[in-house]
């Protein structure tokens, strides 16, 4: 394993997260390079998951072209709207800008941002009838790290990125970078059972 590589995935082990998210390791993508980690996450309100993700930290040590650096982030988030929301037209560009603002407020450069944000709607019939209707949000990016010294980017500030963006999508206030919601006695812990997001 390259240094840094090691480097970036051990600041992600030891990152210090809001205490809403629960996290764990999962198993990583095996072809999209070389080396590869990867976390789930919810958000969680007592037994319900408000929102969940996975985020994956991509490491090539010669370089990729498209991703202009030797480190690449890929994530996807989802969560289930409430009604209002989900009929705003400007809820994937709203969206987007929450991921892009998540990072922008913790002052982390990054580069080559993409990514597709979907609305998917859900009704019912026949036996199911008596479920409301459903629409959930997915984001799907990824964005290439600023590197800092060593040529590690700052993997711990991204994940707190990231999860200021589940927490967002999720209906909770923002957190403070630093102040007390951003306090949490453990980093990546075990995850209850539930459903498990799908893989970007």
């Amino acid at each position: 394993m390259p240094p840094a590589f090691r480097l970036a995935v051990d600041a992600l082990r030891g990152a210090r997260l809001r205490p809403e998210i629960e996290i764990e390791p999962s198993r990583p993508p095996q072809r999209l390079a070389p080396y590869a980690y990867a976390l789930e996450a919810a958000v969680v309100d007592g037994e319900e998951d408000l929102a969940d993700g996975r985020l994956v930290l991509l490491h090539d040590p010669a370089g990729h072209e498209a991703w202009q650096g030797t480190f690449r982030l890929v994530t996807l988030v989802r969560a289930e709207l409430e009604p209002e929301m989900a009929a705003d037209p400007l809820l994937p560009e709203v969206s987007w800008s929450w991921l892009t603002g998540a990072l922008e407020a913790r002052g982390l450069s990054y580069e080559e941002a993409s990514g597709t944000v979907t609305r998917a709607g859900s009704h019912y019939f026949g036996g199911l009838a008596e479920r409301r209707p459903a629409t959930q949000i997915e984001i799907r990016a990824s964005w290439t790290p600023r590197e800092g010294r060593g040529g590690v980017p700052d993997t711990a500030a991204h994940l707190a990125a990231w999860c200021d963006l589940l927490c967002q999508i999720a209906g909770l206030p923002p957190s403070v970078p630093g102040g007390p919601l951003d306090q949490s006695s453990a980093a990546v812990v075990s995850l209850p059972q539930r459903r498990g997001p799908q893989h970007p």
